[in-house]
């Protein structure tokens, strides 16, 4: 194998790749990166078997062929590479020599053959969904999923596909985030549940103009651009059904200016207890009020003027996750609706002009008196 590649399109590869390859692994393979040569140049690929990711970058091809290359130390090297033509070739016995300017190194690759296959996804019933709208429903919806591995379902993101929409939705049991858009997808209804991780992957990876073509396997998921790949295993077994969770009736509606309620929370923060992180909200009408009291820190009180309609409330928050949801709120101002100080809140972000539809949900916690 030999070939001849920008230094800038080799770094591109490499920085669309690496982040797939795992940082420890009892199988030396998975720690390398395999890059093929192809008609157009060159495919670089990476996995730690659950997600896989692959893209093809422009190159000279002198010789045709194939070899895993350690990934950090190429990826090391590839960085400090002054700006010249890079020459990378491959001998039979596995050894990798890179030359760039003055500068050559040589490596130690493994064959491809240790390399492990990409998952069976059949692109050919795929269907075409908008790149920029599939970013949207991540960006707002993955961060809410669980990261404790006691209830591995709630470790994924469902995605609900239908024909004429789709949703997403993430929980981890005391906060929820679920985002809907209407778009024509061509799919038969299907509810997949995917890792965050490969939603990071593919919220990273494709341009938000581009179409991609999304097909299931057997239990894997493809999602293909052009000139990436990046394929998922899926997460088993039946989602919590969340229709029933989310309130229909309350009556006391707040409007607060968020980047206000949010440096509120920040400084209340500071003192609120590290476990529970609890912030007490009193509203009434035209004023919130903060408080926080933690034994072993301290007091502290805030005042922020809202809209309120509805009788007096005062409502306990974990702090932490008001400020995450805040913070992928897509307007300037949020709407929080309450029933009762043990019963879930709903945000949603208000005077929103995009016809997708947003809401989160919050469960309170106990005041201590």
């Amino acid at each position: 194998m030999r070939f001849t590649i920008s230094r800038e399109k080799l770094q591109e590869g490499l920085a669309a790749v690496t982040p797939a390859v795992p940082s420890k692994t009892t199988l030396p393979v998975l720690a390398n990166l395999l890059i093929q040569t192809t008609e157009k140049g060159i495919r670089i690929s990476g996995t730690d078997l659950d997600i896989a990711v692959s893209t093809e970058v422009i190159a000279d091809v002198e010789a045709a062929g194939a070899i895993t290359i350690p990934a950090r130390k190429l990826s090391e090297i590839a960085k400090e590479l002054p700006p010249a033509p890079v020459k990378i070739s491959a001998t039979g016995d596995q050894r990798i020599t890179l030359e760039c300017g003055r500068s050559k190194f040589k490596l130690l690759g493994l064959p491809k053959s240790e390399f492990p296959s990409f998952p069976a996804v059949h692109f050919e019933k795929a269907v075409r969904i908008p790149s920029g709208e599939l970013q949207k429903l991540i960006s707002h919806t993955a961060f809410a999923a669980s990261t404790e591995e006691s209830r591995p379902i709630l470790n994924g993101v469902l995605w609900e596909l239908r024909p004429d929409m789709m949703r997403m939705v993430a929980t981890n049991g005391h906060r929820l985030a679920k985002m809907e858009i209407q778009v024509k997808t061509g799919s038969a209804n299907s509810d997949l549940i995917i890792p965050p991780k490969a939603l990071e992957q593919i919220r990273r990876l494709f341009p938000a103009e581009e179409e991609l073509e999304v097909a299931q396997g057997e239990n894997h998921l493809g999602f293909r651009s052009p000139f990436t790949a990046v394929y998922t295993r899926l997460i088993e077994g039946p989602y919590p059904s969340y229709d029933p969770v989310i309130p229909k009736d309350n009556d006391k509606v707040s409007v607060l200016d968020k980047s206000a309620f949010a440096s509120a929370l920040k400084r209340m923060s500071v003192v609120a207890s590290d476990q529970t992180h609890r912030i007490r909200l009193s509203f009434n009408s035209g004023m919130l009020k903060f408080s926080v009291s933690t034994p072993d820190l301290g007091e502290a009180q805030d005042e922020l003027p809202v809209r309120f309609t509805g009788d007096p409330l005062d409502i306990g928050f974990n702090a932490a996750y008001l400020l995450e949801i805040l913070r992928y709120m897509p307007t300037d101002e949020v709407k929080m609706t309450f029933k009762h100080p043990e019963r879930a809140a709903t945000l949603e972000p208000e005077g929103w002009s995009d016809p997708a539809k947003y809401l989160a949900l919050l469960m309170p916690l106990r005041l201590v008196d």
